[in-house]
């Protein structure tokens, strides 16, 4: 799905670049939030009540506590590749409403084969490779699982990729995926009625050092193979800075975020008649949410 190798990830670099940004990722994960409790609100509009769920790329574990007090009796399993954010998330629990927490990578999944009724994924999707986190999602969801994620589409950071593409050929922000492309990998790996829409975020700042910050704060280092090995010269930097401010606006640069938001079932055991109550489409969602946000 990746066009070219220098965008392959580099799966040591991202975990350490997450391993560093434990301490700080939540005073700067603005998006992470934002994107977060709108995905959380959708779950708002499926009949759900699920036995184990699965947080997959858990982070610092909010999602996993917000699941825990939504599906109190269901089993919550914070999943994470970086061992220090899974620390960091420990802060989340209480003795009321505790969750798992599991070091592992979601390409390989240390879970049953069938044993998960709903994964929640946030933002994660864009540090992996879509087809094995889909084929393992797909594995371990029972018949008639919930898949409810989001991942980054390819307008995200287009004036930090447009800027230093003014300065050097190098690759210095990673190549995300297009909604349509993670739509079919969905479907190759057997999912059915894939649900897929685009929101997006515009973050503002005073100057790009304040976006370069916010980036390392939440573990979001360019990971790609083809990026330079070698540190930032001042000439260079200063260049960059010279392109980004083009995209300066009423004072602010902007950081563009696409989101992509999509849901997908397993297919029941047995062929289902009729439509299935449980399944909502697009149209309902974006309706539902536009009810809830007016005064």
């Amino acid at each position: 799905m990746i066009a070219s190798d220098e965008y392959t990830l580099d799966a040591l670099r991202v975990r350490r670049s997450f391993d560093r940004a434990a301490a700080t990722y939540d005073g700067s994960a603005v998006l992470h939030t934002e994107v977060r409790g709108h995905l959380l609100a959708r779950l708002d509009l499926m009949a759900l009540t699920p036995r184990v769920v699965l947080d997959a790329g858990a982070g610092t574990g909010h999602a996993s506590r917000a699941l825990k007090r939504r599906y109190p009796k269901a089993r919550v399993i914070a999943l994470d590749s970086s061992q220090r954010m899974l620390q960091a998330a420990r802060r989340q629990q209480s003795w009321l409403r505790p969750f798992d927490r599991v070091c592992a990578d979601a390409e390989r999944l240390p879970v049953a084969d069938g044993s998960v009724d709903l994964i929640l994924s946030n933002l994660m999707l864009q540090w992996c490779n879509p087809d094995q986190v889909f084929a393992e999602f797909r594995r371990v969801l029972a018949p008639h699982g919930l898949l409810c994620f989001t991942s980054l589409g390819p307008d995200t950071l287009r004036e930090l990729r447009g800027a230093w593409r003014a300065v050097d050929s190098r690759t210095h922000v990673n190549q995300f995926i297009d909604m349509h492309d993670i739509g079919d990998a969905l479907v190759r790996a057997g999912f059915a009625s894939p649900v897929l829409d685009v929101e997006r975020y515009t973050l503002t700042y005073l100057d790009v050092r304040r976006v370069a910050a916010d980036l390392k704060a939440t573990g979001a280092h360019n990971s790609t193979m083809g990026r330079s090995r070698s540190l930032t010269g001042r000439r260079q930097f200063a260049a960059f800075e010279a392109a980004y401010e083009s995209f300066r606006e009423e004072g602010r640069l902007p950081a563009t975020y696409e989101v992509v938001f999509a849901h997908a079932w397993t297919p029941a055991a047995r062929q289902r008649t009729g439509r299935d109550p449980s399944i909502v489409s697009l149209d309902d969602i974006k309706q539902q949410l536009r009810s809830r946000r007016r005064p």
